[in-house]
């Protein structure tokens, strides 16, 4: 069983209008350096989401993916950022949707290990928190990594007929106004929310490129099947 690495470059936009292939031969996995930063929003948010005048303020440019959850902060400098997709007739293929992520998270871990990182998988439904909507990392998902039960790794997946993709996301460091500072959002629950979500994620700090090198090495050797 082989997985295909694809190094992706150019626009998030773009990047997130690529379709499934509909004749996906084998796993691909999508290593993406965008060309700028961006405020992602969920399958469930549209563009009033984002404050438009912050994010022009802040050159952002705001995009919407095709997979579910919450608003995501994307500097390319500062993060890590791969999809995964699988299709209907491969091995990792799973009808349900909570256990068709965990062999994902695992390859996270083990690429975390090899950094001298130890880590959980989080195995629960949707958690349902007061900014999980709003937020990615203020809530876990399926599938997800925690460190010290902070959220490392957040993963969103889309489903269509041709299989599954993946989407996943790891920081340098967390910080929850990066993206509430791009949100339509009143100061006072900006400053709620920024107090409520300070401990509820991590980062790998300096350390992302060691990560991306890492977790497509687990991909590529694929220990993992479910």
């Amino acid at each position: 069983m082989t997985v295909q690495v694809r190094h992706v470059t150019g626009s998030i936009a773009d990047f997130h209008a690529r379709p499934i292939p509909d004749d996906l031969a084998e796993a691909e996995v999508w290593s993406f350096e965008p060309d700028g930063p961006a405020l992602v929003l969920g399958s469930a948010q549209d563009h009033t989401t984002a404050d438009a005048a912050a994010t022009a303020a802040a050159g952002v440019d705001v995009v919407r993916r095709r997979s579910g959850g919450g608003a995501v902060h994307v500097d390319p400098a500062r993060c890590v950022w791969l999809d995964v997709v699988v299709p209907r007739h491969d091995p990792r293929w799973s009808d349900d949707l909570r256990e068709s992520v965990y062999w994902l998270g695992e390859a996270w871990r083990r690429a975390l290990a090899t950094l001298g990182v130890e880590s959980e998988l989080y195995r629960g439904g949707l958690e349902q928190t007061p900014w999980g909507r709003l937020v990615c990392f203020a809530a876990l998902g399926p599938g997800e990594v925690l460190v010290e039960g902070r959220k490392l790794v957040g993963i969103s997946q889309r489903r269509t007929k041709a299989g599954a993709r993946f989407q996943c996301i790891a920081y340098d460091h967390w910080d929850p106004f990066d993206v509430l500072d791009l949100l339509q959002m009143t100061s006072a629950d900006r400053a709620a929310a920024g107090a409520d979500l300070r401990d509820r994620a991590t980062g790998v700090g300096s350390r992302l490129t060691e990560l991306r090198k890492a977790v497509l090495g687990e991909l590529v050797g694929d220990r993992s099947m479910h």
